[in-house]
C-alpha cells in the first residue's frame, strides 16, 4: 500500500492504518494516543488491560499483527478493526470517545465508497494534494504515477515477489537504472527523512519514474518473468530504457533533470509560479 494511504488525522493526532481482509485496521498504540494524549501508549495499555478483566480475557481477538507501510518503512504493529477499537474505546474514559467513534464509522464508509466508485479516492487524494499546496498540473502526474505503480506491484505480487523488503529491492533497481540513485540516497539528495519521495519530484522526475515503472511492468509480462531474481531483470531493463530518455532529454534540455529540491520549505504550486517568472 501507498504510504499515504497508510495515515489517517483525527483531530491532529496521526493514525496508521492498513487494508486488511477487506476492512481497515488501525494501530492500536495510535488510537489510545488520540484518544489519551498520552506519551507511551504501551504503559496505557497495560493499565486498561489490568483494571478491565473483559478485555484482557479477548485481547487475542482484537489484536492482529500486521505488517503497514508508512513514509518511514515497513512495520509489523499490533493494530484492531473497527470493531475492536470500539471495545477498546469501552475501557479508555476519554471526552474524545464520541468523536472517534463517528471519525472512525466515517473512515470505514468511505473506503466501501471507494471500493464501489474508485473516481472518489482519486478525488479524495486531489484534494489532500490541493491543501498541501500541489499544482493541478503536478497531481494530475503524480495520481498517474500512483495508477503505474499500483499496476507494478500487482504484477510483482502474483509473479511470487513479497511485499516489503522484496518490494524495495526492485524500486531500488529501477530508481538507480533511472535516477542513478538508489531511493534512499535520492532522498538524502534531497535533503529527505521520512518524507515520501515522489511527493518532492518535479514534473520531469515523475515523468522518468513512471517511464521506468510501466517499461519493468511491460517487459516482466512479455518475457513471463517470476519470482525475485526474474523480475530484477525485468527492473534493471525497464530502470535502463527510463535512464536512457533521461540522459538524452538532459542533453537536449541542457541541465540535469535529477533535482535536489524539495518542497519542504516551499509549496510546489509557489515554486511552480516562481520558475513561470519571466
Amino acid at each position: 500500500m501507498d504510504p499515504e494511504k497508510a495515515l489517517v488525522v483525527f483531530q491532529g493526532t496521526k493514525i496508521r492504518k492498513v487494508w486488511h481482509n477487506s476492512e481497515w485496521f488501525f494501530a492500536i498504540a495510535d488510537v489510545v494516543e488520540a484518544l489519551t494524549n498520552t506519551p507511551n501508549a504501551s504503559d496505557y495499555l497495560k493499565k486498561i488491560r489490568k483494571r478491565d478483566s473483559e478485555l484482557n480475557k479477548g485481547w487475542g481477538q482484537i489484536v492482529t499483527p500486521l505488517k503497514i507501510e508508512t513514509s518511514g518503512g515497513t512495520q509489523t504493529i499490533n493494530c484492531t478493526n473497527t470493531k475492536g477499537a470500539f471495545r477498546l474505546i469501552q475501557s479508555i474514559p476519554s471526552p474524545k470517545a464520541e468523536p472517534f467513534k463517528l471519525w472512525l464509522a466515517q473512515v470505514g464508509y468511505e473506503r466501501v465508497e471507494e471500493i464501489q466508485n474508485p473516481e472518489l479516492a482519486q478525488e479524495r487524494m486531489k484534494q489532500i494534494y490541493e491543501q498541501k499546496g500541489y499544482s493541478k498540473e503536478w497531481i494530475e502526474k503524480r495520481l498517474r504515477g500512483i495508477a503505474i505503480r499500483q499496476e507494478l506491484t500487482d504484477e510483482w505480487k502474483q509473479r511470487g515477489v513479497g511485499e516489503g523488503k522484496e518490494f524495495a529491492i526492485l524500486t531500488n533497481e529501477i530508481s538507480f537504472a533511472t535516477f542513478g540513485k538508489t531511493i534512499e540516497e535520492y532522498k538524502k539528495f534531497k535533503s529527505l527523512g521520512k518524507q515520501n519521495l515522489r511527493d518532492h519530484m518535479n514534473d520531469l522526475e515523475l515523468i522518468f519514474n513512471m517511464l521506468g515503472e510501466k517499461v519493468t511492468t511491460e517487459i516482466t509480462r512479455a518475457k513471463s518473468l517470476e519470482q525475485l531474481d526474474g523480475c530484477k531483470k525485468a527492473a534493471i531493463e525497464g530502470g535502463e530504457v527510463a535512464g536512457n530518455a533521461r540522459k538524452e532529454a538532459e542533453q537536449k534540455i541542457g541541465k540535469t533533470i535529477v533535482s535536489n529540491e524539495n518542497y519542504l520549505s516551499a509549496p510546489e504550486k509557489e515554486k511552480r509560479k516562481q520558475l513561470s517568472k519571466p
